[in-house]
């Protein structure tokens, strides 16, 4: 509201008044009232005052500007506990789509999810229309389209319905703190890293309170409530989020009932994989806690030393005979290797044989066709078969080893007496040795 200032002048005396005649006293100071006091320009309308005078601002400007300040300090308040960067893939996420989104990721509640309140949830959501509204991109002169106004609108109706949020938190695997490995488990703390994965897990329990993990100086009772509870757990997890979606075409109710059949057995078949996940969690945990085996040893040292020694007896018995099988599996598996090997070597070198047989026999045909089949003039075919038949019959007789031989001496010889030559030598030593007779032979006589 703006201010306007007036300027009024004093009214005049009147004429002839005088104070030595005029002025009349109202009181009187006396020692009491003469006390000297203390005063300080305090409280916020000074403050206000002393403000607009520093700045020489009017009363409407002043207004203006600590309104803007104040909302510019709701704003930062709200950052402050609700701020998260902005994934460029996420704001780019096909609104239908809706059901593979993260909730909270797209309100900027990562950090917080099933542990956000109502309120967070209602001013992230607030936060996000102010940036992301349509109507205040198009202002801004910016095109994109609405698809991540509709996520966020989604997500809200999703995380304020308490029906539909325990439905998302049931599947919400961001959640989820995944069981230590081995490794983790060399390095860190046993208790904090498995007592971060049952306090994940212990939202989803029916019965309050849930026990602690504890820690090594926990009891052995506190040890035993802890796994009863947990190995007994009453578990309010639900898979509905994931069903398929149930035609709503009433006059398809065949349809409608299959699907309603189908996503029953999904849930049913998801709830008892769940249960063994955490059947197996409970399993891999107590099976290294040494809290249960040093109970365990305490309350059986005396009187199972005997049984103790047999169960690590058998247990070496079971790893040898383990062992033994495994040694003699990879026993097999190398002989079977060697042998595959020494059949392939084998069939390599047979194939190298065949090939080298066919072709020294190559170079024997070779031979007697570059001595023109020992003939004068132009060989006859009478004469090319003679000699041909000869040579089949001298290679029927040899073993590849004497063929090998015999194309060595014949190789490179190109002078028809040279290569006659050495066929008449080789068919003598075939006659010698029994394995033609002189008879057979036509072309490579002497």
């Amino acid at each position: 509201m703006a201010t306007t200032l007036v300027s009024l002048p004093l009214p005049a005396l009147p004429e002839g008044w005088a104070a030595e005649k005029d002025f009349k006293p109202v009181g009187k100071l006396t020692k009491d009232s003469a006390a000297q006091r203390a005063i300080e320009p305090v409280g916020p309308h000074f403050l206000a005052h002393a403000r607009r005078a520093r700045h020489k601002r009017t009363f409407s400007e002043d207004d203006r500007i600590q309104a803007q300040e104040r909302a510019t300090k709701v704003e930062v308040d709200n950052d402050s506990e609700i701020s998260e960067p902005e994934d460029l893939m996420m704001l780019q996420r096909d609104a239908k789509d809706w059901k593979n989104q993260d909730h909270y990721k797209v309100l900027g509640l990562s950090k917080y999810r099933h542990k956000a309140t109502e309120d967070q949830i209602k001013r992230a959501h607030r936060k996000k229309v102010l940036k992301h509204h349509p109507d205040k991109k198009a202002a801004a002169g910016r095109t994109e389209d609405d698809n991540f106004f509709k996520c966020i609108q989604k997500a809200t109706e999703v995380l304020l319905d308490p029906v539909k949020r325990r439905q998302f938190d049931s599947v919400d695997e961001e959640a989820d703190v995944e069981p230590p490995t081995k490794k983790q488990l060399a390095k860190g703390n046993f208790y904090k890293l498995w007592g971060s994965v049952f306090k994940a897990e212990g939202r989803f329990s029916k019965n309050h309170p849930v026990p602690q993990f504890g820690d090594d100086k926990s009891t052995k009772e506190d040890v035993e409530n802890f796994y009863n509870f947990w190995y007994n757990f009453d578990s309010w997890r639900t898979f509905e989020y994931l069903d398929e979606d149930v035609p709503d075409d009433n006059e398809n109710r065949d349809q409608k009932r299959h699907v309603e059949r189908k996503n029953a057995s999904a849930r049913k078949k998801k709830k008892a994989e769940d249960n063994a996940r955490l059947r197996k969690l409970l399993d891999d945990c107590s099976a290294s806690d040494e809290r249960i085996k040093r109970f365990r040893q305490e309350a059986n040292a005396a009187k199972n030393k005997k049984r103790l020694d047999k169960e690590a007896a058998e247990k070496k018995a079971i790893e040898d005979a383990a062992a033994k099988k495994e040694a003699e599996a990879q026993a097999a598996k190398d002989a079977e290797e060697k042998a595959k090997q020494e059949r392939e070597a084998n069939k390599k070198a047979k194939e190298a044989a065949k090939t080298a047989v066919k072709k020294n026999k190559r170079v024997l045909r070779g031979s007697v066709k570059d001595a023109n089949y020992f003939a004068s003039g132009d060989a006859s075919p009478a004469t090319i078969d003679a000699v041909l038949s000869d040579v089949e019959l001298v290679q029927a007789k040899v073993d590849p080893e004497e063929i090998a031989a015999l194309a060595a001496k014949l190789n490179g010889l190109k002078v028809a007496d040279e290569i006659k030559g050495v066929w008449v030598d080789e068919v003598k030593r075939l006659v010698d040795a029994g394995k033609i007779k002189e008879t057979e032979v036509k072309a490579f006589k002497a």
